[in-house]
């Protein structure tokens, strides 16, 4: 998925998204489970929201995405000063990184590896990516929320620059949604339509613990929703964060 029609009104639908929320438990955890943190590696930066704030606060970012597109809109927002480096890359074949203090993955980046076997390479590349001791922070939709709020949900908003539609239906393997989405975006007089196809696999908790553990993570905690409580089952919320360790 490379995000290429949604790249250029991505802004526009996240305008709401809670950037600021992210980047504050980013900063939460470092100080809490980190030593030292001042590289940071973004995974599935987007057009560069967080990186940009982690940035702001001091960090050295370094922001990775798929999209060409994304990363385009990334670098026309960032200013002199920014410490921030933008790469395109597959995450699942993440390179050239090493010794980083912490590698962080926000707004469900990881539901989109819909594989078992990519989801622990991942795993395993940002434990390659990280120092002996470095934080791995993330962010997964649980399953619940999936069934409970977006299986067989028709979801549409209206903008006066950009309008979409979006139907979401449960796939044939357990934990699986197919997302069609129409866009109507404003060109002159007219709106063209554009559509893509999104496909998001969530995984249950102990399935993602096991997969660290095998890459070599202790998980220091698992919340959700940006609570600060504590969460052992994948009914406990609807975003659910991991902040891991390497061991």
């Amino acid at each position: 998925m490379s995000y290429g029609t949604m790249a250029l009104v991505y802004d526009e639908l996240m305008k709401d998204a809670p950037y600021d929320e992210w980047s504050k438990y980013a900063e939460k955890m470092f100080l809490h489970y980190g030593e030292d943190i001042s590289t940071v590696l973004d995974l599935g930066c987007g057009t560069g929201e967080v990186s940009l704030r982690l940035s702001q606060a001091g960090y050295r970012v370094s922001g990775v995405d798929l999209s060409p597109d994304m990363l385009t809109l990334a670098q026309s927002k960032t200013k002199p000063g920014d410490d921030v480096t933008w790469v395109q890359q597959d995450i699942r074949y993440l390179e050239g990184f090493g010794g980083t203090d912490a590698v962080i993955s926000f707004c469900d980046v990881l539901n989109y590896i819909t594989e078992e076997a990519d989801i622990r390479l991942v795993f395993s590349r940002v434990s390659e990516a990280l120092k002996q001791g470095g934080i791995f922070l993330f962010d997964v939709h649980s399953r619940h929320h999936f069934v409970e709020h977006m299986e067989g949900q028709t979801f549409a908003e209206v903008y006066d620059e950009v309008s979409y539609i979006w139907f979401c239906r449960a796939a044939e393997v357990p934990g699986r949604l197919e997302h069609d989405l129409t866009f109507f975006i404003e060109d002159g007089d007219i709106y063209r339509r554009a559509d893509e196809i999104h496909v998001q696999q969530s995984y249950l908790i102990e399935e993602l613990q096991s997969w660290l553990h095998d890459a070599g993570f202790e998980v220091e905690a698992m919340t959700a929703d940006f609570k600060d409580a504590p969460i052992t089952k994948d009914d406990d919320g609807d975003r659910i964060f991991f902040a891991c360790r390497k061991k």
